[in-house]
């Protein structure tokens, strides 16, 4: 068994424009001033990094992989959280979602898809030189506004918008596999990749990739009504990452999981700070030592109430406090009697 790495804070909830909050140096300063070890960087800030540079120059990659070192830190994983979702985008949300690309591309579908795409594969060459086996990102959604099945949904129209989401995510998982790093979507409401079934179709449509993987964060289940803990049990070969996220779903007579168009604060799911929510984190950072993931424990901070800064110091904390450092030996070696193949089979009286 491995004792997880942890923890690790994912910087963008809390990059700003003011100190120390605005570069790359001081954030990961103040990271490790409260008990932070690891970093994910989100790879569409260019206060801590540029992607396409990373990717590019080694050398690059060296000096911001050095200036997280003399912090004392580690990265953790890149994120392309923003630039996956541009993958796959459903003309309804095209406004939207423009923000999340550079302005020459905004009114421009097909350019704004090449371009993240494109990011992606920078994503995967970056991760190589920065040595990294695991990257974070989401899948996008072609489907999304049909979850619900009214009106029905067309004979066959699952099926063609995943064959169409493996057809964009194929290449991009074969440019990940050429530099050894795994993709680990976070299943999040929102992307066509939202649980395990829909994680099933889609593993299906890329014949069982090898770097189709999985990001775990058991706050989404939660706001689902999905059991977080069986999923460990069912998808475990396949998490390479994990965000420490807390989360509550009180159910009233007004509203359940849809939340009635309220604000985070009004809804009755809604993510909290670490150790504030409902998720039973000792017995899910029991399964990951138990199924040996050797990845990091990083910290994922959104919350309506809390001060942020609040979150990350408690939630350093809460993730060191939960990491199980595992065992070395059984804990009844102690009355062990010895064995070989004889003594084994005159015990069995043979």
């Amino acid at each position: 068994m491995t004792t997880l790495k942890g923890p690790g804070i994912f910087l963008a909830q809390f990059l700003g424009d003011a100190a120390p909050f605005n570069s790359l140096k001081s954030i990961c300063e103040w990271a490790k001033s409260i008990g932070f070890v690891g970093v994910q960087l989100p790879s569409w800030d260019g206060r801590v990094i540029d992607l396409q540079k990373a990717a590019e120059s080694k050398t690059y990659a060296d000096e911001i992989k050095g200036i997280i070192e003399e912090a004392g830190l580690q990265i953790t994983e890149l994120s392309t959280h923003l630039q996956g979702q541009l993958v796959a985008v459903h003309p309804a949300y095209d406004s939207m979602f423009d923000g999340f690309a550079p302005k020459e591309v905004h009114g421009n579908s097909k350019a704004r898809t090449e371009w993240a795409v494109q990011q992606l594969k920078y994503a995967a060459k970056a991760s190589q030189n920065l040595g990294l086996n695991a990257h974070a990102t989401f899948s996008g959604a072609l489907l999304w506004h049909t979850f619900y099945p009214w009106p029905q949904r067309p004979a066959g129209l699952v099926e063609t918008g995943f064959t169409e989401l493996a057809n964009r995510w194929l290449p991009i998982l074969n440019v990940f596999d050429e530099h050894g790093v795994d993709v680990c979507y976070e299943i999040h409401p929102g992307e066509d990749l939202h649980d395990g079934v829909s994680y099933e179709r889609f593993l299906e449509k890329v014949n069982n990739h090898a770097r189709a993987c999985l990001l775990y964060d058991p706050s989404h289940f939660v706001l689902q009504c999905l059991n977080y803990l069986d999923y460990i049990d069912i998808y475990h070969e396949r998490i390479r990452a994990f965000h420490v996220k807390d989360a509550e779903f009180n159910a009233t007579g007004r509203q359940g999981v849809y939340g009635g168009y309220t604000g985070w604060v009004e809804r009755a799911g809604r993510f909290r700070s670490l150790g504030d929510g409902q998720v039973d984190f000792k017995s899910v950072f029991s399964k990951f030592a138990a199924y040996d993931y050797k990845g990091w424990a990083v910290m994922e901070w959104e919350c309506a109430l809390k001060h942020p800064e609040d979150g990350a110091k408690e939630g350093s904390v809460f993730i060191k406090n939960h990491i199980i450092r595992v065992t070395e030996k059984a804990f009844d070696d102690f009355a062990g009697t010895g064995s070989d193949e004889a003594y084994n089979r005159a015990v069995l009286g043979l």
